[in-house]
């Protein structure tokens, strides 16, 4: 179980082996015992009862044991939990975004990779984001896991130890494709780090208010902007195009403008998408307002 993949392997694994440790002699301990009993003071149906009459020492050793355990396992878990919240001062930050279903790193100067590329022996801050609904950030192999909660400031550090790839994977369950929701953290060499980081592109910033919009009523969490299929049809590519969709029970063709656009968002259900299942959106009228509908309406047109 020990390794040096990150700085808390150790400290969780410690923790994780002494309370299991417990649990099992207490397991084994009581278990045997109760049998013992069970065997030693057996009787024949129809012998009178007799008080018992209490034992002060014994009551308190049942009552005092258990509590010094129970303290103590809580003291080793809080030992290794302390150390998870203090970041040093010199730790490199990275934001890691969550979306359905996916992660995005974050890095200074504005650019941002689908994988966490990390330096090794070198403290890392993950600041941690979600722009829909709530996410998990877990690395099993460094021991470590945070909650990514919409409009909300979390983080989570470590030193990488080891080289190599480690998994990252959404604890929470967030959506139809939760179980694709994955990334990787590479650990390279501080040299592979810096030249790496170098070469990677500054991302650009989208400032539509269009896309504004979309990301402010959750609309990107079941629709992608990069053709990739989800929940709904994706967005790119989709205005102009023509569309077989079902209609009070017929299919039919039709192309996609800003009338059919508003209609989707005002009466989902209407023209349900060939593929895709009828009930799933709600309607979003008087919630988006016709000016910010044409906002959309624009966005989409650039999504070629």
């Amino acid at each position: 179980m020990f390794s040096n993949a990150s700085n808390f392997v150790n400290g969780v694994d410690s923790a994780f082996l002494i309370i299991t440790g417990i649990s099992v002699f207490f397991l084994v301990a009581l278990t045997a015992a109760m049998i013992y009993f069970v065997v030693k003071y057996n009787r024949k149906k129809g012998k009178p009862a007799v008080q018992i009459k209490d034992n002060s020492l014994l009551e308190i050793t049942w009552i005092v044991i258990p509590m010094l355990l129970v303290l103590y396992m809580f003291y080793i878990g809080w030992e290794g939990f302390l150390p998870m919240r203090e970041v040093p001062k010199d730790a490199i930050e990275i934001t890691a975004v969550g979306s359905m279903w996916k992660y995005e790193f974050i890095y200074p100067g504005n650019k941002s990779s689908d994988t966490l590329m990390v330096p090794l022996n070198k403290a890392v801050k993950v600041n941690l984001a979600s722009k829909d609904v709530l996410h998990g950030f877990s690395v099993p192999g460094f021991r470590i896991k945070e909650d990514m909660v919409p409009q909300k400031n979390n983080y989570s550090w470590f030193t990488a130890g080891e080289l190599g790839d480690f998994d990252v994977y959404c604890t929470v369950y967030c959506g139809v494709s939760h179980s694709y929701m994955n990334s990787i953290i590479r650990v390279v060499t501080p040299a592979d780090y810096d030249k790496w980081l170098k070469a990677l592109p500054v991302k650009k910033a989208d400032n539509s208010l269009g896309l504004k919009v979309l990301e402010k009523n959750g609309c990107i969490a079941c629709h992608t902007l990069d053709g990739t299929k989800s929940v709904g049809p994706t967005f790119k590519g989709l205005h102009g195009a023509t569309i077989d969709v079902t209609t009070a029970g017929a299919n039919r063709k039709l192309t996609v403008d800003d009338a059919y656009l508003e209609s989707s968002i005002t009466d989902p259900n209407k023209d349900i998408v060939t593929g895709y299942p009828p009930g799933v959106m709600k309607s979003y009228k008087g919630i988006i307002k016709d000016k910010d509908i044409k906002l959309i309406n624009e966005y989409l047109k650039t999504l070629k």
